[in-house]
């Protein structure tokens, strides 16, 4: 009897170590990270629909950044909410990079098709990402120009888009975007660049730092070049032509 006990310990060891057999324990594995992953993004995501954002990742990168080459450590960031921001600001940064926000789910396909055609033509890059898919990689992630990160971004957008208001993805795209060397949110941008809170920027203001999004450490606010401003003019007059936006309530 224990020979043939022992017979069938062989055979049953022999056949989890068979090829499909480690296969479907891999697959189980990696079903269960899938799982748990999902799980703690969406509670991720549930939660900072009500809680400010104080820090990203992007926000870290920059301090080691700065330790890494002696510079001064320097983080400007004041979170304040939508309400405490002038209108001027939302709806320059509307005009400036997506005039579309209220009216999408999160994707421009079409500005995701010219990007992908300029860029084929030019060496000049151009971004074809949404007001919802930079709050995504700015609040979630970490800057790159990988795969993985524009997936990452594609679901967390997805995610935002669900589980947020457009009115709550704009107030936290204007609070974690980079305003400048180690300065993060319109409020905190107000105050370095205008000495005034974010409650006061006027329209010619609003659309400056409008202008300086895209790589706000190579354009300045406090000495804009010839091309910033007249990117503000070509923003003041989108403003003016697509009006005061509005959020549902």
């Amino acid at each position: 009897m224990a020979k043939k006990t022992s017979k069938k310990t062989s055979a049953s060891r022999k056949k989890a170590n068979t090829p499909i057999s480690l296969l479907k324990r891999i697959g189980k594995y990696l079903l269960k990270c899938l799982i748990w992953f999902i799980i703690l993004t969406v509670a991720w995501v549930v939660l900072l629909r009500f809680v400010p954002v104080y820090y990203t990742p992007l926000m870290f990168i920059r301090l080691g950044e700065q330790i890494k080459t002696g510079k001064t450590i320097k983080m400007e960031h004041d979170w304040v909410s939508i309400d405490e921001i002038n209108p001027n600001m939302v709806n320059a940064v509307i005009a400036s990079e997506d005039n579309l926000f209220l009216k999408h789910n999160g994707f421009d396909l079409n500005g995701i098709v010219k990007a992908y055609e300029n860029n084929q033509k030019r060496k000049k890059m151009r971004g074809g990402s949404t007001i919802s898919q930079q709050t995504a990689k700015n609040t979630f992630l970490f800057p790159s120009r990988t795969w993985l990160r524009k997936g990452l971004e594609t679901y967390f957008t997805v995610l935002i888009e669900l589980c947020w208001t457009k009115e709550r993805i704009m107030e936290v795209y204007l609070n974690v975007i980079e305003t400048g060397d180690g300065i993060y949110g319109v409020e905190a941008a107000a105050q370095h660049y205008f000495n005034k809170s974010a409650a006061k920027l006027t329209k010619s203001e609003a659309a400056l730092l409008a202008v300086t999004l895209p790589n706000p450490r190579k354009f300045s606010a406090s000495k804009p070049s010839s091309y910033t401003k007249k990117r503000q003019t070509k923003i003041l007059r989108l403003m003016n032509l697509i009006g005061n936006q509005k959020f549902d309530k």
